[in-house]
């Protein structure tokens, strides 16, 4: 425990303080509350701290007498006496258990790049051995080789749709974050999507009462619209519809994509986003994975429901803070 005064002078400290930081408690009396944590925690804190607030609460980084820094969740209460103010604050070390959560995460992540991997060796290996059937064809002089090149070029194009997916997820995604009408990406979506819509004979059809504005990276918002309407437009064998409903409540942003496709059971519906898991003939799954990854980037979510009829709703929510 540690009491400060109005100015952030630190007036007493418990002898624990000593015992995890190495610090004579004399010698840190008298000084400012900051000088002994990180700068950009200071600097947060600074920001953020309300000297009205009965309580708060910060993680924080703390220098101790090796030079190192340790992380500790760091309770504030105000008091006053006589007029005085004070604040007193409890240090809990979180040090390990932030460690491992980071170990989690670094372990989740190579786990999902192990996957990928074994994903990618699979997509492009089977593309591959056909490719290489085709021209052991063609080498011991096959005759009828016209049908077999438009086999050869297909499997071909399914591999450059891996590579260019690939691309896209390897790329750090960048913070071009600004306040964005909704509605005009969605509006852009049917614009784009709309003659490959119609040589199925698809409808697209953009249903909304209001304008909604979100703080996102319009590029990637749009990405993911599009990703759902195409994923829509795929998913069906025949000729419906496509609606894009948006919206808004008190508590959220909502985009859907309603389509007419055969749906996805029940029990495909979490795996969904996953690496190379898809529900199409033709597909990687690496779309789904990529509007994932955005969303989470956007502190959104992609949740995903069976129609009453048939196909199925992608709803996109944004919470709205």
């Amino acid at each position: 425990m540690l009491v400060l005064n109005k100015e952030g002078r630190f007036i007493f400290l418990s002898e624990s303080i000593e015992r995890i930081l190495g610090f004579s408690v004399e010698k840190l009396v008298g000084e400012k509350w900051y000088e002994k944590m990180s700068t950009v925690d200071a600097s947060f804190i600074k920001k953020n701290f309300n000297h009205d607030a009965p309580a708060q609460s910060f993680s924080i980084n703390v220098l101790n007498d090796k030079g190192i820094y340790i992380m500790f969740e760091c309770t504030i209460e105000r008091l006053i006496d006589k007029d005085e103010v004070y604040f007193i604050s409890t240090l809990r070390d979180i040090t390990d258990k932030k460690e491992s959560e980071e170990m989690m995460i670094r372990s989740e992540k190579m786990s999902v790049a192990g996957q990928l991997a074994a994903g990618i060796a699979h997509e492009i290996r089977n593309p591959l051995t056909s490719l290489k059937g085709f021209l052991q064809l063609l080498q011991a002089g096959l005759t009828s080789k016209e049908e077999y090149y438009q086999i050869m070029l297909e499997e071909i194009e399914k591999m450059e749709a891996i590579t260019t997916e690939l691309l896209f997820i390897s790329k750090p995604l960048t913070d071009n974050k600004r306040t964005e009408a909704i509605n005009e990406m969605i509006e852009d979506v049917v614009m784009l999507m709309n003659p490959q819509a119609k040589l199925k004979g698809i409808q697209l059809e953009f249903e909304s009462e209001e304008t909604a504005f979100v703080y996102c990276d319009r590029s990637q918002i749009k990405q993911v619209i599009l990703n759902l309407v195409k994923n829509g437009i795929e998913a069906m064998d025949q000729p419906g519809k496509i609606t894009i409903r948006l919206e808004v409540n008190n508590e959220s942003i909502i985009i859907r994509v309603i389509d007419e496709g055969g749906g996805i059971p029940s029990d495909l519906i979490n795996k969904i986003g996953e690496p190379f898991f898809t529900t199409k003939q033709a597909g990687t799954g690496l779309g789904l994975m990529i509007s994932k990854q955005i969303l989470e980037q956007h502190k959104a979510i992609l949740d995903i429901t069976q129609n009453k009829d048939r196909g199925s709703t992608f709803h996109i929510i944004f919470p709205v803070k």
